[in-house]
């Protein structure tokens, strides 16, 4: 659960190659694409390009490596080659990466094309959360005010989080203790202590919080159809504060 100054700075190298990944993927247009394409893509990259494994492969016998979550999905949504990303869509790519050792985990919304206000709205509100948890963040700081801070943002723009998933730590494996839930009361869960390693991970509902998931055993979407988003990063706790492990050269932490 608390990693060693040595732990982190491999932890940090995993990291800074999954950002790599999401900037490899801004680069692109992704109308057109089928989902199986990014996942090989993706694929190809991380393991010839970065010299990295994917750390999702083989993992409970999922033998992609990301999530593919349009729309309506809300997470775990399986590459598939019948499946094209379409002008308009919100498509969340969850993407991990394990390189000496240690895994990163991040994901993010793309909003695609001309997507609707609502869609635009969602994907800010659902990083805002991210955020709003990440700013928590620090030693003597509860695993309470994470999630409620999450919720707080959520609800304060008339959105609702999911329960059932939820951030965790990570390190040597993919899920680690504890559980970082996205929602809680503050003052309340576990303390933090420097060099802790877990992702904060909201999944933010359009509509209600409600899921379901699909015959297939993976794909959960939500239960009035209506749009979901989620934005993922992997943290340190500091001395002083928190790492953004996974921080995309394209963001700058908010506070």
């Amino acid at each position: 659960m608390v990693k060693t100054a040595d732990e982190i700075v491999l932890m940090r190298t995993s990291g800074r190659l999954l950002a790599s990944v999401f900037e490899m993927l801004d680069e692109l247009d992704l109308v057109g694409m089928s989902t199986m394409q990014i996942n090989d893509l993706v694929e190809r990259y991380i393991t010839v390009d970065l010299a990295a494994r994917p750390a999702s492969k083989g993992q409970y016998g999922f033998q992609f490596v990301l999530n593919c979550s349009i729309n309506d999905v809300v997470c775990h949504g399986v590459p598939d080659a019948r499946e094209f990303v379409r002008d308009g869509d919100l498509i969340n790519l969850d993407i991990t990466l394990e390189k000496d050792g240690f895994i990163a985990d991040s994901s993010k919304t793309y909003v695609v094309g001309n997507a609707s206000g609502a869609a635009k709205r969602l994907a800010r509100i659902a990083q805002g959360a991210m955020w709003a948890g990440i700013r928590q963040v620090r030693p003597g700081a509860h695993l309470g005010d994470i999630g409620s801070a999450i919720e707080k943002h959520a609800r304060k723009n008339g959105c609702s989080v999911v329960r059932e998933y939820c951030g965790h730590g990570i390190g040597r494996e993919m899920h680690e203790e504890p559980q970082v839930l996205n929602f809680g009361r503050p003052g309340r869960g576990m303390r933090l202590r420097e060099g802790m390693t877990f992702t904060i991970e909201p999944m933010v509902n359009l509509g209600g919080r409600r899921t379901y998931t699909r015959d297939d055993g993976w794909t959960v979407v939500t239960a009035d159809g209506k749009l979901s988003a989620q934005f993922e990063h992997t943290v340190a706790v500091t001395a002083d504060g928190v790492e953004v492990l996974t921080l995309r050269s394209d963001e700058q932490v908010p506070f």
